[in-house]
């Protein structure tokens, strides 16, 4: 009987190198498939522009504190219809009133498209963009306002429910 138990465990660790190998392939198999899948499902280009910006940094902290110095503050939420609402009031908190304002809408992920968004004031300092956002969930606006000879930039994140 014991020259039976050697056998069957020989036969056993015979087979062991074909073990690991086989399980090797499930690994190489699987990380090839991931690398496939993240090759072909990237939505679209990360941060083409970070080269340039950089070359310019100066110029970016420069409008920045010019932006703080205004002090106006720019609240934004998403109607019941899905239009675009921006809420804009100066370094006082009083509204203000007479900007032009214009937004570039996406979506923080997913789809890559984007769509552009003229606002009109409905209300001293509130102004209704002229787009819906039909689809819902979080879009990103990129605000742009000017009022007086002043520019004031600003992303806001509004969910459209």
């Amino acid at each position: 009987m014991r020259v039976r138990d050697d056998a069957a465990a020989r036969s056993l660790w015979r087979r062991y190198p074909w073990f690991i190998a086989a399980g090797m392939s499930v690994v190489v198999a699987v990380n090839f498939g991931m690398a496939y899948t993240a090759l072909h499902t990237f939505p679209g280009n990360a941060g083409g522009d970070g080269f340039d910006l950089s070359n310019h940094y100066n110029g970016v902290l420069e409008r920045v504190e010019q932006e703080a110095a205004l002090g106006w503050t720019a609240r934004a939420e998403a109607d019941a219809n899905g239009h675009p609402v921006v809420l804009l009031v100066d370094r006082s908190g009083a509204a203000l009133s007479g900007a032009g304002i214009a937004a570039v809408a996406l979506r923080p992920l997913g789809d890559p498209r984007t769509r552009d968004i003229q606002f009109s004031e409905i209300s001293p300092g509130r102004y209704v963009g002229a787009a819906v956002l039909d689809e819902k969930g979080q879009w990103e606006l990129q605000l742009h306002a000017s009022a007086g000879g002043q520019e004031y930039s600003a992303t806001r994140r509004i969910v459209v429910r």
